[in-house]
Formats: structure tokens, C-alpha cells, sequence
């Protein structure tokens, strides 16, 4: 994969930068929009090294630096600013982590600060639509149909989702064992519905798939699926149930996490289901819970307006 051209029409490439578009292309399943936008970052970081006589190989913290004076002298965006840096940042992660670079110059490079961004998630009705769209009578949309309840019924990652093996599901209790970032294990429960087509899928429909790999879910050739062709399974039933706005798998995680907290749930049980390490991962939730505050404060609070105190509530019942 080569990257894109720069201004002069001219394709600049770089083996390191290649091998890594193409990593998160087929290993991460990113968009063709997110990598293209990836690729012309790392092209304007290439360009501009090579105004310094400096290469990939050669590059310094002061390399760095200067490149981040070059960007802000372009009035860019916050938000551009930090995807340019994001870029450069996991090449040369990649790089390092891959062998083909010795030091990452970057490690110090900060980000502009950025406004946090809720969370994109799906209403109850979306997903209700989306999780209809898999047609159930053929063995690929059955088995498309239980991935997508589980990536919603217990607020998987894509990568927990086409790790899962066999065992890792216990039907006598009903709980899905999970392995999060850094290998960290969870138990996480799974709804009856979503119990019972698993159970159907595992004892009736993955043979069919004739497996070559002990993964739960399987492609026609009876290995476990990727990241990418997980991506596009979602892309295309969200397509089909006329949902137009963007949405990733990752969505299901988000929509997993706010329909728990709009029902109720307090913020450390939604942390320990989703296997975050510390709570302020989970706090980007916390908006979902404004709503309801706001209800039982005008339901309860003595001072409010038509609102009964929880005493008076229960002295009148």
C-alpha cells in the first residue's frame, strides 16, 4: 500500500509507513475514510522531513517539535492538530512495537487539550431495527444475528468478540468469560435471549461453518473472523435497518453502557462489565445520568416545584 500523494501530485512512501496503513487497515479494520485521513497525515510528516534532510529512521524529539511549530503556523484546528499528532504517534508506536525502529522520538509529543466528546450510541428503537436486519434462516445471518446481541447484551470489544473460543461460554450459569486489553479476564453475563440463540448457534449452526479454529464465530472457511469483516457486517445491517449516521462496532459497546446507566445501573457495576481499569474511562457516561438526576430531584426535593420529599411521599402512601 503506498500513501498518498502529496501536494505536487508526487506519491511519497515510506516501507515503515506502508506496512503500517496496511496494519490498520487489515489488523484494526479502520474505515477507508479513518486510514486515507491516517495516510495524508503521514505524508505531510514525510514531506516535512525531508525539508529538514531528515528521514523516518533520523528523526529527534527536535524533528518533532519543529513539525508540531509547522502545523500550528497552518491554523489548524485543535482537532486536526491532534489527529496529525495521533497519526505520527501510532506510527511510530507501530514501529517500534514491530522491530523496525529502534526509539519511538515521539513518547513526549503532547496533544492539544480537546473538549470531551460524548459517546455515540444507538436509541432502544435503532437498536432494536439493527439487531432485525440479520436474516436468521441462513447460517451466516444467524450467526451474524448472535454476534451482534452479544456485542450489545454484554458491551463487547470487536477484539473480545472474535476471541471468543469454546469454553469461554458457560451455559449452565450463563456468563461469557472475556479477555480485555492486556489479556485481563472478565465474567460478564449474558441475557436469556441472547443466551438462547448462542446456545442454538454452538449446538446447531458452527459445524456447518466446517471449523478449522476452536473460535466461536467463523467465516465460510472455518476460521475466526477479523476485525474488518466484523466492521463491515455492521456498516451493512445498520445501512439496511436506515440508520444513517456513522456507527462502528464499538457503537454497540457505547449503546450497552448508556441503556444500562438510562435504566438504573450505578457506574461501577457498568465499569465492571466493560472491564474498564479505572472508573474515570467510564465516566464519559455520566451525561446519561443528568436526566434522571434531574427527575428524582424534582420528584423529591422539598423545594421543587410540585415534588414531594421523600417522607411526604411516603407519609401520603
Amino acid at each position: 500500500m503506498n500513501t498518498m500523494p502529496d501536494d505536487t501530485g508526487t506519491y511519497v512512501s515510506h516501507p515503515v509507513a506502508d506496512r503500517y496503513l496496511q496494519h490498520l487497515v487489515v489488523e484494526r479494520g479502520l474505515s477507508d475514510n479513518t486510514t486515507q485521513a491516517y495516510s495524508a497525515d503521514i505524508v505531510t510528516f514525510l514531506t516535512f522531513l525531508e525539508t529538514l534532510g531528515s528521514t523516518l529512521e533520523t528523526c529527534t524529539q527536535r524533528h518533532l517539535f519543529l513539525f508540531l511549530t509547522h502545523l500550528r503556523a497552518r491554523k489548524l484546528a485543535a482537532a486536526s492538530l491532534a489527529r496529525h499528532l495521533s497519526s505520527v504517534r501510532g506510527l511510530f508506536a507501530y514501529a517500534v512495537q514491530a522491530g523496525l525502529l529502534a526509539e519511538d522520538p515521539s513518547v513526549l509529543l503532547e496533544s492539544p487539550k480537546l473538549p470531551a466528546q460524548l459517546p455515540e450510541f444507538l436509541t432502544h428503537a435503532e437498536m432494536d431495527r439493527l439487531l432485525e436486519q440479520p436474516d436468521v434462516t441462513t447460517a451466516l445471518g444467524f450467526r451474524d444475528r448472535v454476534m451482534l446481541e452479544l456485542l450489545y447484551a454484554c458491551g463487547l470489544r470487536i477484539s473480545e468478540l472474535i476471541g471468543l473460543v469454546l469454553g469461554d461460554f458457560d451455559p449452565q450459569t450463563g456468563v461469557l468469560r472475556v479477555f480485555g486489553k492486556r489479556s485481563k479476564e472478565r465474567l460478564v453475563p449474558v441475557h436469556f435471549a441472547a443466551q438462547r440463540l448462542l446456545c442454538d448457534y454452538l449446538d446447531h449452526k458452527r459445524a456447518g461453518f466446517n471449523p478449522l479454529q476452536k473460535h466461536i464465530f467463523l467465516n465460510r472457511s472455518g476460521k475466526g473472523l477479523t476485525r474488518q469483516g466484523v466492521w463491515k457486517l455492521v456498516k451493512r445491517y445498520a445501512e439496511a435497518a436506515n440508520i444513517r449516521r456513522s456507527i462502528s462496532p464499538h457503537t454497540f459497546r457505547h449503546s450497552f453502557a448508556t441503556h444500562l446507566l438510562e435504566g438504573g445501573a450505578d457506574l461501577r457495576t457498568v465499569q465492571i462489565l466493560l472491564g474498564h481499569a479505572a472508573i474515570n474511562a467510564t465516566e464519559i457516561y455520566t451525561h446519561i445520568q443528568s436526566g434522571r438526576l434531574m427527575r428524582i430531584h424534582e420528584q423529591y426535593h422539598p423545594r421543587s416545584t410540585g415534588g414531594l420529599s421523600p417522607l411526604a411521599a411516603e407519609a401520603e402512601s
